[in-house]
């Protein structure tokens, strides 16, 4: 019975609306999969063939490998067309949903119930990445790290600042280990080597972001925007927009990484920045950030 989830099997190609998740099409056998392995229903319903946005949606968001691989390991993936007839239209009557609508995502229970509240509009990779961390938490069932870097660094939130020490790859180590921090990148600015990070504000302000650097001898100067500083640093720092600062060539970017077994792997910006800050002190911690298939590829 479980091993009957999949469409993708045979020679005809998937939809292109449908991304690369391998999908279940048979809303019963969804159930019973969730309910034999506890894992959540992801449950896409989906104009196919279809417009225009629905197909960005099929390349861009669910065709992200990370995404696709949280979908497939930590849910019962289900596909249900919304301008078809058949067992299709009896599933949409019975959720409510409208055909020939825009993609929805829900997220069911093995009683066929919305752990999290329905939800129209949200057509982005971080969007999804966070509703799919919201419904694992209200499941009690375990959030991978890389999902919720895939959602941080996708988030709307992010925020900037450029930090100069004496040297950028020290400053791409011992930054990218701050939590809060969801990438860095290696560069120029003043005639400093900086790091330029982004980090989310929810997690760590500006002002405990500078703190944390400066612990870690990695804030000589900092150009940031004045009104994210209070009054008090503004004379101590070196502080306006950010601007002349340079990206440093990319055989200087996370040159951690370079000569261990994670060189050879495909990382998003926000995992190779955690990979990077871990991965000579804490090769155990840097695993952590990564998919399971990207950490057989280690073996």
């Amino acid at each position: 019975m479980l091993s009957a989830l999949s469409c993708t099997a045979g020679t005809t190609p998937q939809p292109e609306e449908a991304g690369k998740v391998h999908w279940g099409r048979i809303l019963e056998t969804a159930l019973a999969s969730s309910a034999h392995t506890g894992k959540p229903v992801f449950a896409l319903f989906q104009e196919i063939p279809g417009c225009a946005g629905c197909k960005q949606f099929g390349r861009d968001v669910m065709s992200n490998p990370l995404l696709v691989e949280a979908v497939e390991s930590e849910f019962t993936p289900l596909l249900i067309h919304n301008n078809k007839g058949g067992q299709d239209a009896v599933v949409m009557q019975r959720f409510g949903e409208p055909a020939w609508n825009y993609q929805v995502v829900r997220f069911l229970n093995a009683n066929a119930e919305d752990i999290i509240p329905r939800k129209d509009q949200v057509w982005d990779t971080g969007g999804i990445a966070e509703r799919m961390i919201a419904t694992l938490t209200q499941a009690k069932c375990p959030v991978p790290a890389y999902l919720t870097l895939l959602a941080a660094e996708h988030s709307p939130r992010l925020k900037q600042a450029v930090f100069a020490m004496y040297c950028f790859w020290t400053g791409e180590m011992a930054l990218g280990q701050i939590h809060g921090v969801i990438t860095t990148e290696a560069g120029f600015m003043g005639g400093h080597e900086v790091t330029l990070v982004k980090y989310d504000p929810d997690v760590i302000s500006l002002p405990q972001l500078i703190i944390a650097a400066e612990k870690v001898q990695c804030a000589n100067a900092v150009s940031v925007h004045a009104t994210d500083l209070p009054a008090a640093k503004t004379a101590q720092l070196k502080v306006g927009t950010i601007s002349g600062y340079r990206t440093a060539p990319v055989s200087d970017q996370k040159k951690q990484i370079g000569g261990t077994p994670a060189e050879k792997l495909t990382l998003s910006p926000a995992q190779a920045t955690k990979v990077n800050a871990w991965i000579r002190t804490a090769p155990a911690k840097a695993l952590l950030f990564l998919t399971k298939s990207q950490r057989a590829q280690l073996k």
